[in-house]
């Protein structure tokens, strides 16, 4: 268990949840690293919390799927005694204009961004209550509060993740578990690489687009006892987007 102690990480692989891992593992908390399907990219996460001074696992499962996340959640939770931070991260794209979409892409982006939240909040949430103790915070988009042709399986899966997040503030606060979101903009990863930035920086007051690192700090503050006082809230971090 890290000084800060344990933290889940969904969709700790790549980009954001990467960048969420290595600062969470900074601020003194045992990270578990949890990735769908690609192992090189989980031992880079974890090999940089070990750099960062820190410590961690993996845990390798499809937050989708939910007898899967459930097993693996209670082992864990079960190993470690307690978790103190959950960060809500995973997610898929598949974008398309809505009238010709497949059912296909519409549950696959909702079932990993929304089902995900369910199979994996509910068994940390009871762990939680018992210890009357924790954070959550869901990673949502800009794409949740602006319109974005061609993304309302995502749009519709991130703005789920704020009305559930919200909801459940409301029901265990008083129990002293926060449940923040945070809605970054266009951030540099694998996802937005091939983004036309002559279109999209005209977009964003600041001019730039935002490093993962910048969305990793605002879920590290999230996530500390510095937050103490804040729950049922949306921070956006996009430049200025909105």
């Amino acid at each position: 268990m890290g000084s800060a102690g344990n933290a889940i990480v969904t969709g700790g692989g790549r980009g954001i949840g990467r960048a969420i891992c290595v600062e969470l593992a900074r601020a003194g908390f045992y990270v578990v690293v949890n990735y769908r399907a690609n192992d090189a990219a989980a031992q880079e996460t974890l090999a940089l919390i070990r750099q960062a001074g820190g410590d961690g696992e993996l845990a390798r499962f499809d937050v989708a799927d939910h007898g899967e996340s459930t097993t693996c959640l209670t082992a864990i939770i079960k190993r470690l005694k307690s978790i103190d931070a959950l960060v809500n991260n995973a997610g898929v794209v598949a974008d398309g204009l809505f009238a010709i979409m497949p059912e296909a892409d519409w549950q696959k982006v909702l079932n990993t961004t929304l089902g995900g939240f369910y199979n994996v909040t509910k068994p940390v949430v009871k762990a939680m209550l018992v210890k009357r103790r924790g954070a959550i915070v869901s990673i949502s988009s800009v794409t949740a509060l602006l319109p974005n042709r061609g993304q309302a399986n995502y749009a519709a899966a991130k703005a789920g993740l704020i009305g559930a997040s919200r909801a459940l503030s409301a029901e265990i606060s008083s129990r002293n578990i926060r449940v923040n979101v945070v809605a970054p903009g266009i951030i540099a990863t694998e996802m937005t690489k091939d983004y036309p930035l002559d279109q999209v920086l005209p977009l964003i007051p600041m001019r730039r687009i935002g490093a993962p690192e910048e969305v990793a700090k605002v879920v590290r503050f999230l996530c500390s006892e510095e937050a103490s006082y804040i729950t049922g809230q949306v921070i956006s971090v996009n430049g200025g987007m909105i």
